[in-house]
């Protein structure tokens, strides 16, 4: 059987960078208090964390922990670490300042632990991509 895996990662990330960005956007222009800060660094976290989203998908693909909870727990964990990381480094790269993106991560690891979680609930009950779901999950 042929093994979608690469395409269900791929499709995976693009529907959590749209639910991602649109939380930073929010996020970050509230916190700033600028639109303009909450778009540059919601387009700018598009392309970075595509990149650091596809990496972890494919980490976690291979990994041998079966139980969906627990997995599940343990992805929206390391991904909000990794993500977390990256919005407090652009956003203080964009600001200026590093208590605006100190505030901006301590407000989105809220924020984006119980979206991911509840994207990663839904794409669980996906088939799609998988050959054999018994065999990776």
């Amino acid at each position: 059987m042929k093994d979608n895996s690469r395409k269900r990662h791929i499709l995976k990330t693009f529907t959590w960078r749209v639910i991602g960005t649109l939380d930073t956007i929010i996020l970050s222009w509230l916190i700033s208090g600028s639109p303009l800060f909450g778009i540059q660094i919601g387009f700018i976290e598009v392309v970075t964390k595509m990149i650091l989203y596809y990496f972890h998908e494919r980490f976690w693909f291979n990994s041998t922990i079966k139980n969906a909870n627990k997995r599940h727990i343990y992805k929206t964990i390391t991904w909000r670490i990794v993500g977390t990381l990256d919005t407090m480094l652009i956003a203080w790269i964009i600001t200026g300042n590093p208590v605006t993106g100190l505030k901006i991560g301590a407000v989105e690891v809220v924020t984006k632990m119980a979206l991911y979680y509840l994207h990663e609930k839904i794409w669980y009950r996906a088939n799609y991509g998988l050959s054999e779901r018994d065999n990776k999950f």
